[in-house]
């Protein structure tokens, strides 16, 4: 479990993060939304220990995560940013090879391989393999970098806005693939996303944040209704529900376009 304790983190004597207390759950799959500038980056980024809090801590388990050494941190906790810029030319499967250096510090082994074909098999892209990272869609880049942090085999995936700039098609796979690791694998999934649907329909549990301050959080179906969403975003929503004859029993249509 990830525990976030009082996290308040201020950038002079603007305040980007208040008083934040809130425990992510295990081997499930977390949303953190709300509208722009309510601090869900930064958040994810502490959590990712890529970003210092001005105070409070953030507990992996039974430890802060500043008492991990980063080497071993990168064992545990994977994390995908919104910009990820690679000034290499790389082909798919170099770049998902990178996820493996925490252990195998450049030099392959077979285990490491078979992590990697893996990887690629679970994200669908043995047709890329050899494509140059330059040379294929945006949707296909964000899936080869999300195959990248799954090749990492830690417990924990973070994710900043992995749907940005994707189309319908590529979004739905990446939930759908992220879906998969918390069911299957039973990794903790923590995401920030904008599109309340995908969120309210792929997440467990849902974390909301406005103006640097927890609104609310909890379950999907406690915490996805009407009043909640239109405080949270200052738009009326209504909220429907759906039936569905997959695994998914019931899901949720969050319509704001009134």
């Amino acid at each position: 479990m990830i525990k976030i304790n009082n996290i308040c983190k201020h950038y002079g004597k603007h305040k980007v993060l208040s008083n934040i207390n809130v425990s992510i759950p295990k081997g499930q799959m977390t949303s953190l939304i709300g509208p722009n500038g309510a601090g869900k980056s930064t958040l994810l980024m502490i959590i990712a220990k890529l970003l210092n809090p001005t105070s409070g801590a953030v507990w992996l388990d039974k430890r802060t995560i500043n008492t991990i050494k980063t080497a071993n941190f990168a064992h545990l906790v994977a994390t995908l940013r919104q910009t990820n810029n690679f000034n290499l030319r790389l082909n798919v499967e170099e770049l998902i090879a990178f996820g493996r250096f925490p252990y195998s510090h450049g030099t392959l082994t077979k285990a490491d391989w078979q992590i990697i074909n893996d990887s690629i098999d679970f994200m669908g892209l043995d047709k890329l393999r050899h494509r140059y990272i330059d040379e294929i869609s945006g949707g296909q880049r964000q899936m080869a970098f999300l195959a990248m942090t799954i090749a990492q085999q830690t417990d924990v995936l973070l994710l900043d806005e992995p749907l940005n700039n994707l189309d319908m098609k590529h979004s739905v796979q990446v939930m759908q693939a992220l879906r998969r690791l918390s069911d299957e694998q039973g990794r903790t999934v923590v995401l920030v996303i904008h599109d309340i649907n995908f969120a309210a329909n792929y997440s467990d549990f849902i974390i909301a944040l406005k103006d640097g301050e927890i609104l609310f959080d909890g379950a999907v179906n406690k915490v996805i209704n009407q009043a909640n969403l239109s405080e949270l975003y200052e738009l009326e929503f209504q909220i429907h529900q759906l039936k569905f004859n997959n695994n998914y029993k019931q899901g949720y249509l969050c319509n704001y376009f009134m």
